[in-house]
């Protein structure tokens, strides 16, 4: 009984003991439990209110893009609304490098056949730019051929949409247009000088992708795209392909080196046609070299020779000394020695009029007529002819020739001034000065943009412009330098050049520049064109009888083709007497007159 008793307090107390221990455990736990739902709370509140941005920009960066939304470049249509550059739905294929080569390396050899590349240069390729998200694989494939790249499925591999720049008339209009690069950036010609005009704005849109780099949910739209905007030219095909043809098949005749054909409507100076050759495709540049891309009527200069006579003959007119028929010039014998230089014509025309030194192209009278002029208007008036300085076209690269101040002019290099030589112009510089000439003595800047009217200025009076009209007439006449650039029942006003090339130590004896500048109808001009041709090699060299028959052909077409209506049925150009025209004296049969040695001996004028 003792011992029970004694072992009641015992088993007690046993109890007692056990009864903290379980509180403290149950303490602890809801204590530790306490601690993490705490720490679980203060991790979410720093996940979800603290660091929220940045992870949301991690969790972004993984999966939310924003990629480019692409625009097409706006169409170039010619003056009649064809097009001369568009631009053409093409697929670019692009891989993220490290995704195809852990996940689908087995697949590269497929890959690369689609795509048309060697295995081992692929695998070399992603291999490189492993460390890159974006590597581009291969641009702008006609999207049947890139889509049946992206049916393969080949985790990593994508396609983004651009536009590819294609132009229909191919080489004929190349060095007017230009052309762009891969990422559709204008790099020569009017897709550069236009070029934010053209290209737009591309859009902006973010969307998700899954870890294959597949979109599979557009979220929004960040930035609107802008397409581009179309532009319409004042060049017109037609002519322009008229002008392409006489060209390629003079230079093959004459085996030239080069050559420039330039049409400006008389009225407004906007460019109808601008050709040069050589030439090159814009739809595959691989291949072509600067020179062939090259504008040369607005990049090269040249010296004009004969055709800046009428320009000579601008300033005397307005200087009140001379009359398309006074005074008499003395061209006898045919050489003038002047300051130790022998300036000549090809025959000894004699005496002649104003009008007869256009007519003959005499260097002898042209020379006397300019020593004769006060030296600030004949430079003023070459000046204000557009000679010296840029004609503002707009065009990228262009020229702005070369005039020497008046005031430095030499008695020696006034006269040959006079007669084409030691000044450089561009053949839009020519042309623009014969544009002004047609128009009444009004000069426009020239333009390539249809309609986009310039500020005129008033270079000559009207009266000397057409006097200037009337004595050019008579060079497309019998006996004259410009017989072959007749047009059948149009008077024809021009003017023949044919210049000594420059060259080291002083001027080629066998190579030239042959040109031939004019307008018609001359009762009342519509069309202005210059004929350059570069060192023609076979047959003969002078402008009148190379340059000459294209400008004929090409005005030809390009006056039927505007319903131009005649202007000379059945006067002395097309087979009729040659009247007493302002009294011309001469009968030698007329060549232009190129010199025979450098016009200054090789001295610097």
């Amino acid at each position: 009984m003792a011992w029970r008793n004694h072992g009641k307090p015992a088993a007690s107390a046993k109890r007692n003991l056990a009864q903290p221990s379980t509180r403290r455990r149950m303490t602890l736990v809801v204590a530790v439990l306490a601690l993490v739902s705490a720490g679980l709370v203060a991790r979410a509140f720093d996940l979800q209110v603290v660091r929220k941005e940045f992870y949301q920009r991690q969790g972004d960066a993984r999966f939310l893009r924003e990629v480019p939304i692409p625009v097409s470049r706006g169409t170039i249509f010619d003056r009649n609304g064809e097009p001369l550059a568009v631009s053409t739905p093409m697929m670019s294929i692009w891989a993220n490098p490290s995704e195809v080569l852990n996940n689908s390396d087995d697949r590269i050899p497929q890959l690369a056949q689609a795509l048309g590349v060697d295995a081992g240069d692929l695998k070399a390729q992603l291999a490189q730019r492993a460390d890159r998200e974006f590597v581009y694989l291969r641009r702008q494939m006609a999207p049947a051929a890139a889509q049946a790249v992206l049916d393969l499925d080949i985790p990593g591999i994508n396609g983004q949409r651009e536009f590819k720049r294609y132009y229909p008339s191919g080489e004929v209009t190349a060095h007017v247009l230009g052309f762009t690069n891969i990422d559709d950036h204008g790099q020569e010609g009017l897709e550069l000088a236009y070029d934010d005009w053209l290209a737009g704005k591309p859009g902006a849109k973010r969307v998700i992708r899954d870890r294959m780099g597949h979109v599979v949910e557009d979220l929004e739209q960040v930035r609107a795209p802008k397409p581009g905007q179309n532009l319409t030219l004042s060049i017109d095909r037609r002519i322009q392909f008229l002008a392409y043809n006489e060209l390629k098949n003079t230079l093959e005749k004459s085996q030239a080196d080069s050559g420039s054909v330039v049409v400006l409507d008389a009225k407004t100076s906007e460019v109808l046609a601008m050709v040069n050759l050589p030439t090159y495709n814009p739809n595959a540049l691989r291949g072509s070299s600067p020179s062939q891309r090259r504008n040369r009527a607005m990049t090269d200069v040249l010296e004009p020779g004969s055709t800046v006579k009428p320009i000579l003959m601008a300033a005397a007119l307005s200087s009140g000394q001379y009359t398309p028929t006074s005074p008499i010039i003395d061209t006898t014998g045919g050489h003038w020695f002047f300051q130790g230089h022998d300036i000549h014509d090809t025959h000894n025309y004699g005496l002649l009029t104003p009008t007869g030194v256009i007519t003959k192209s005499s260097n002898v009278g042209a020379a006397r007529i300019a020593m004769t002029l006060d030296t600030d208007l004949m430079y003023d008036t070459y000046r204000a002819f557009g000679f010296g300085e840029s004609t503002e076209s707009g065009f990228p690269g262009e020229a702005p020739g070369s005039l020497r101040i008046g005031r430095n002019w030499r008695p020696l290099e006034k006269a040959i001034l006079g007669y084409g030589y030691g000044l450089n112009v561009t053949v839009l510089q020519l042309a623009n000065a014969y544009a002004t000439i047609a128009d009444g003595g009004v000069m426009h800047e020239p333009s390539f943009i249809k309609g986009n009217g310039s500020a005129a200025k008033q270079i000559v009076s009207p009266e000397v412009a057409s006097q200037l009209l009337r004595m050019m007439e008579t060079v497309t006449g019998p006996g004259s330098t410009g017989t072959l650039a007749r047009i059948a029942n149009y008077a024809v006003a021009g003017k023949s050049g044919t210049a000594h090339k420059a060259s080291v130590g002083g001027y080629a004896k066998s190579n030239y520049t042959s040109a031939f500048a004019g307008m018609v109808p001359a009762s009342n001009p519509r069309l202005v064109a210059v004929v350059v041709i570069d060192n023609p090699k076979k047959g003969s060299y002078y402008g009148g009888t190379v340059s000459g028959p294209v400008f004929s052909h090409v005005l030809e077409g390009a006056l039927r083709l505007l319903d131009v209506p005649p202007d000379n049925i059945g006067r002395w150009y097309v087979g009729g007497p040659l009247q007493n025209v302002d009294g011309l004296v001469g009968s030698k049969p007329p060549v232009d007159a190129p010199i025979d040695d450098a016009p200054i001996d090789g001295d610097e004028p």
